[in-house]
C-alpha cells in the first residue's frame, strides 16, 4: 500500500532546466510536437485536395491521434519492457520513414490515411516511455514543474504551431512541408541517441505483450487510489473539450466565422498561462489544495455561452476555462506515488490513452449534439457536465493534507 508523502519544497523552472538530461528530453519533445503538427496539417491539406471531402480531411487531421486508443490497450507493456531511449529513438525513425513516404507523393489519399493510422499505434508506447522517464530525471517538485513545462510546450504548439505550419505549407506546398517533418524526426532521434543516457527497462515480465497490457491495465484500474486519480485526470477536461467540437459553428452563429481561430487560441493561451502561473507562483502544498477549485474553472465559464457572448467575451471565458487545466499539477505527485514503479510506463500510458480517447469522443459528441441544438447551448451543457464531474470527484480532488 502506498503511503502519501508530504508535499516537497517548491522548485523553480530554472532548477528544472538546470538538469541537462531534462533539456535533452524536452528538446526532443518539442521537435516531436513541431513535426507532428506540420505532418497532420500537410496531410489534411493533401487529402482534401485529392478528394474534395471535408470528412476525409478531418479524419486526416486526427489520424495521428486515434491510434492512441489501440496502442494503449494492446501495446503499453512495451513501455516498461524496453529501455526508454530505445523506444523513443525507434519511434522517431518510424515517424521519419512514414513522413518520407508521404512526402514522396506516391500514395493515394486513402492509402495515406491507412499508413498514418497503422504506424501511429505505437505512439502510445513512445509517449508512455517519455512520461515515465521524467520522474527519473526530476525529483520532488521539479517533477511537477517538468510536467508543467511539457504541458506548456503542447499548448504553445497549438498557438504557434498551426500558424508556422500553415506558412510552411504555403511556401513549400504540403509535400515539401512534409520533408520538414522528416528532418525533425531524424534530428530528434539523433539527439536522443547521442545525448540521452540509457536507462534499463523497468519491467521484467515476458510473454505476450497484449495479454500483459490487459492484465496490468486491469490491475491498475482495480486499485481505488489509482482509478480515482485517473478519473479525476480524464473526466473534467474531456467534458470541457466537448465544447471545442462546436466552436466553429458557434463563431458562425454569432455572425463572426473568422473568430473561430481566436476562440481555439484562447483555450491554448489559458492552458499555457495556468501551468506557468500555478507552477511558478504557488507552493506544492497549496497547489494540491487548489486542485478542486481550479477544476471548477474548467466548466464554470462555459455556462456563459448560453447568453451567446461576442467573440471577445467568448475568448475570455474560454481562456479562463483553459487556465483551469492547471488543476492537474495538484494531482501529479499523488499519481506518481500511487503507481507501482515497475509499471510506471504503462500507468502513464494508460493515463494518456484515456485522456486522448475520451477527449476525442466528447469532442465528437459535442459536434453531434450541435446538429440538433444551438452551439451556445452545447458549450454551456459541456460546462455543466464538467462541473458535475468535478462534484462527483470532489473527494479525490481534495488533497489528503488539506
Amino acid at each position: 500500500m502506498t503511503t502519501l508523502q508530504a508535499a516537497p519544497a517548491r522548485a523553480t523552472y530554472r532548477e528544472v532546466f538546470a538538469v541537462g538530461q531534462f533539456r535533452v528530453l524536452f528538446t526532443g519533445y518539442t521537435l516531436f510536437l513541431g513535426g507532428e503538427t506540420v505532418k497532420m496539417l500537410a496531410l489534411s491539406v493533401t487529402v482534401y485536395a485529392g478528394t474534395g471531402s471535408p470528412l476525409l480531411a478531418a479524419l486526416a487531421y486526427v489520424a495521428g491521434f486515434l491510434p492512441y486508443a489501440l496502442g494503449g490497450t494492446l501495446l503499453l507493456a512495451y513501455a516498461d519492457r524496453w529501455p526508454p531511449r530505445a523506444v523513443m529513438v525507434g519511434y522517431d525513425l518510424v515517424r521519419a520513414a512514414v513522413a518520407a513516404v508521404l512526402a514522396a507523393g506516391l500514395l493515394s489519399p486513402t492509402a495515406m490515411l491507412v499508413l498514418v493510422f497503422v504506424t501511429g499505434i505505437p505512439s502510445a508506447v513512445a509517449s508512455a516511455a517519455r512520461s515515465a522517464l521524467l520522474p527519473e530525471l526530476l525529483d520532488g517538485d521539479r517533477y511537477v514543474l517538468g510536467r508543467a513545462v511539457f504541458s506548456m510546450a503542447a499548448g504553445g504548439t497549438q498557438v504557434l504551431g498551426f500558424a508556422v505550419g500553415a506558412m510552411l505549407i504555403a511556401a513549400l506546398g504540403p509535400y515539401g512541408a512534409l520533408w520538414i517533418t522528416v528532418a525533425s524526426c531524424l534530428l530528434s532521434a539523433a539527439l536522443l541517441r547521442l545525448r540521452l543516457a540509457e536507462r534499463p527497462r523497468r519491467g521484467t515480465a515476458a510473454g505476450y505483450a497484449v495479454r500483459e497490457t490487459w492484465r496490468v491495465n486491469r490491475e491498475l484500474l482495480r486499485r481505488p487510489a489509482i482509478r480515482s486519480l485517473l478519473l479525476a485526470q480524464w473526466l473534467p477536461p474531456a467534458l470541457m473539450v466537448g465544447a471545442e467540437g462546436v466552436l466553429v459553428p458557434y463563431a458562425v452563429q454569432i455572425g463572426m466565422p473568422d473568430s473561430a481561430g481566436l476562440l481555439f487560441t484562447a483555450v491554448a493561451l489559458g492552458m499555457f498561462t495556468g501551468d506557468l502561473a500555478i507552477g511558478r507562483l504557488v507552493t506544492p502544498a497549496r497547489r494540491e489544495r487548489l486542485a478542486g477549485p481550479l477544476a471548477l474553472l474548467l466548466g464554470a465559464p462555459l455556462l456563459g455561452f448560453v447568453l451567446s457572448p461576442g467573440p471577445v467575451t467568448a475568448a475570455l471565458l474560454l481562456a479562463v476555462s483553459g487556465f483551469g487545466v492547471a488543476y492537474q499539477l495538484g494531482l501529479a505527485r499523488r499519481f506518481l506515488e500511487a503507481v507501482p514503479e515497475a509499471n510506471r510506463g504503462q500507468a502513464f500510458g494508460l493515463a494518456l490513452t484515456g485522456t486522448m480517447t475520451l477527449q476525442g469522443l466528447f469532442a465528437a459528441g459535442g459536434g453531434a449534439l450541435g446538429e440538433v441544438s444551438a452551439p451556445g447551448l452545447v458549450v454551456g451543457a459541456a460546462g455543466a457536465a464538467s462541473l458535475l464531474a468535478v462534484w462527483g470527484l470532489r473527494r479525490v480532488l481534495t488533497s489528503p493534507s488539506a
